[in-house]
């Protein structure tokens, strides 16, 4: 075989807490992970071909600086001489810098592609570590499971029985700063991390409205700061609230997309999208 596909989920933090902010400039972060397994971009790794790579996918051409694909290969090539790599091809479904992993998602999915692709030698290698060299998502995005992320997203505890949620994901497609998330941070104000600062892993959550409720509790630190950079973000929440059927809605990550949780998440995401017809909306299941 010389083909090998990766599906790149979205990535939803359910809960994100800021716990402070270290001496390097970092933020030490405690966040509840879910993955939309059924929304998400596609990584196809073709070992016959010289390494490389090309986009295609509705939002290929939105993609801005250096690809995390290119990042990866590169990376790679540096981490063992005798790793089989060869020709990417991203289709990028969702959209760029929207606070759902994106670009942490593709670079997580093309090592497991690689992984796969090198059964011989996959146990030498320390893809983990790799991933970390990445910072921020890309840990938790390599792992592609529901997980407690601490540290500066350097740490993931998996949780094997997260409940599974119904949701709406919602992106208003507004232009965003380049720096968005450096403003985020920015605008947060955090105060230095202390050696009290720390997060149990938490769960096991006995059902999904168990869970609701431990989200509601925690909700997510940079909101307010993302609300403050892009104020549309605070109406795509709004929308998802008054939204027949919502049981919560939050911001993932640093925005813009928001996330609601519905019984009935078909039907939600077709009354938003009948009336907020340049968003993108999609259902998903959340796990």
């Amino acid at each position: 075989m010389t083909i090998y596909r990766e599906f790149a989920p979205a990535k939803v933090n359910l809960t994100l807490e800021v716990l402070g902010r270290r001496a390097d400039g970092c933020h030490e972060l405690a966040s509840l992970v879910a993955f939309a397994h059924d929304v998400g971009d596609e990584v196809w790794l073709d070992t016959s071909k010289p390494a490389g790579s090309e986009v295609s996918g509705p939002f290929a051409a939105t993609i801005a600086g250096q690809n995390l694909i290119d990042v990866t290969l590169s990376k790679l090539a540096v981490a063992a001489r005798d790793l089989q790599l060869g020709h990417v091809h991203l289709v990028k479904n969702l959209p760029v810098a929207a606070g759902i992993g994106g670009g942490s998602a593709d670079a997580g999915a093309l090592l497991r592609a690689v992984r796969r692709a090198n059964p011989k030698i996959e146990e030498l290698i320390d893809w983990q570590a790799i991933a970390r060299s990445f910072g921020a998502d890309v840990p938790v995005c390599f792992e592609n499971r529901s997980a407690w992320m601490t540290g500066i997203g350097d740490r993931v505890q998996p949780l094997d029985a997260l409940p599974k949620l119904a949701a709406v994901l919602v992106n208003p497609l507004h232009p965003m700063p380049a720096d968005k998330t450096a403003q985020v941070f920015r605008t947060l104000k955090a105060r230095p991390v202390t050696a009290e600062t720390s997060r149990r892993k938490p769960g096991p959550f006995a059902s999904a409205e168990e869970l609701l409720i431990f989200m509601a509790e925690h909700g997510n630190a940079l909101e307010a700061s993302a609300c403050a950079i892009a104020p549309v973000i605070a109406d795509v929440k709004r929308a998802l609230s008054e939204t027949a059927g919502c049981q919560y809605a939050g911001v993932s990550g640093g925005g813009p997309t928001c996330f609601g949780v519905f019984a009935d998440a078909t039907k939600a995401a077709a009354d938003l999208q009948r009336t907020h017809t340049r968003w993108w909306v999609h259902a998903a299941v959340l796990g």
